[in-house]
């Protein structure tokens, strides 16, 4: 039986995809074995949203064609996509695929075998109008289901390569969505979580069917799905119509992640994001009018090109005020090919590292003050695994993302119970096993 291993670079989405390209493998007899044991294919899944992305790309690489010279050297993602020629011209590899066509591979594969060639698969992906349809029947992680609805962005923001490496927003056909989603119901999971590059675009490009739409017949069409989470969407796609699914819902969980970047108004027009910080509070404001205890975490990008002072002061001075439940804080990198990577004033490594600092201390302040409101609540959770610190303990989320640690048996990991929360802190909450509210499936693999 042929071996194939895999490495995955970067984000939700690149790990979806490699479980996607893991089942066509599957269907075509291969075993997988881990990416440091010897195997007859390596595919190694790339990043390129920074110059670091690319880099660690290449090691990965190389470390394969080291592994095994004989093996076939596969190169898909998103820094095949935006340089091919680059990474055709790393010594031992056979073929590049971008972020479309993946499905091709295994086509390829069997060409390369025959002609001992290189080959370069990547396509123009600005010209792609049309959603690739993956099956991803399972996840390593079996308690949570990532589904990817859309692929692709239109935004255009001065730091960001992802349209360039992606494409334009393309959404999946909504009957596929669904199925899918039932597909995974049906083998255990209980939490569905919406992912794509710009998720909440969902249905942009679609006619009379929106991402609001979207929700409603996950909820009602999806038989035995117990939660929806939504793994990012921008202040702008938070509509009138998307709050009142959420006001609604019972599935949607109390958790969203809207991205923020800047609290600078300056900023963010340098980064050419479309909203104002007035209208991002506004939006928030009438979110948690309709749910309260919600959860809302977020990107900043500390250290933009021009970034004086007196704007990152407004951003850590915006942050404070929105009060989130937890900040992924970044340094801004240089992105090569970008508008940003281009600009006056580029902030020197010590300032960004200050600001870096400043801005997660303050991320933890308001974590934990988020989760002190949260002491003595029960709250369902669904425990992911077992605790590597305490022995006979289980760690897993509530609904609104604090993560908790409570004493229970082992096999309820996956299944929906009630916690009552101790002792909040940050990043985990203690609590106390109350009940099974909904004994899992065992996921079908």
């Amino acid at each position: 039986m042929p071996t194939v291993a895999f490495h995955t670079l970067g984000c939700k989405v690149n790990f979806y995809e490699t479980e996607g390209i893991w089942n066509m493998f599957k269907e075509h007899g291969y075993e997988r074995v881990d990416f440091d044991e010897t195997a007859d294919v390596y595919v190694i899944n790339t990043c390129t949203v920074t110059n670091t992305g690319d880099r660690k790309s290449r090691q990965m690489i190389r470390r394969a064609v080291r592994k095994n010279p004989d093996a076939i050297i596969c190169v898909t993602g998103c820094y095949a996509q935006t340089s091919p020629g680059e990474v055709m011209e790393i010594d031992g590899v056979d073929i590049v695929v971008g972020t479309q066509n993946r499905k091709k591979m295994l086509e390829l594969i069997e060409e390369h075998k025959k002609t001992r060639l290189p080959i370069n698969g990547v396509e123009n992906i600005m010209k792609t109008r049309v959603f690739e349809e993956m099956d991803v029947p399972t996840f390593a992680d079996r308690t949570r289901a990532s589904l990817k609805i859309q692929e692709g962005c239109n935004n255009f923001c001065t730091f960001c390569i992802i349209p360039w490496s992606r494409g334009l927003l393309r959404s999946r056909d909504p009957e596929k969505v669904i199925e899918q989603a039932q597909k995974l119901v049906d083998a255990g999971y209980k939490e569905i979580v919406l992912t794509g590059i710009h998720t909440a675009g969902y249905g942009e490009d679609l006619p009379d069917y929106s991402f609001a739409d979207l929700l409603c017949d996950l909820e009602t069409k999806v038989d035995g799905l117990k939660r929806i989470r939504i793994s990012s969407i921008e202040a702008s796609q938070i509509t009138d119509e998307v709050i009142d699914v959420l006001k609604n819902s019972t599935k949607i969980v109390r958790h969203l992640h809207i991205p923020l970047q800047s609290g600078s108004q300056s900023v963010l027009a340098r980064m050419r994001r479309k909203y104002s910080p007035s209208f991002y509070r506004e939006r928030v404001e009438k979110i948690r009018e309709v749910l309260p205890g919600l959860a809302i975490t977020s990107d900043v990008i500390v250290g933009f090109p021009g970034e004086t002072e007196e704007e990152f002061q407004e951003t850590y001075d915006f942050v404070k005020q929105i009060g989130y439940a937890e900040l992924h804080v970044f340094p801004y990198s240089k992105r090569t090919g970008t508008p940003a990577a281009r600009m006056p004033n580029q902030v020197e490594e010590e300032t960004k590292e200050k600001r870096v600092q400043k801005m997660i201390e303050l991320s933890n302040e308001l974590a934990l003050t988020y989760a002190k409101q949260f002491e003595g609540d029960v709250l369902e959770v669904i425990p992911e695994e077992e605790s590597k610190e305490r022995e006979g303990y289980l760690v897993g989320y509530t609904d609104n993302y604090l993560k908790v640690e409570f004493l229970a048996p082992k096999d309820l990991i996956g299944s929906i119970v009630r916690v009552k929360i101790l002792k909040a802190d940050y990043p985990l909450n203690e609590g106390t096993f109350v009940k099974v509210v909904d004994p899992a499936q065992v996921a079908q693999v």
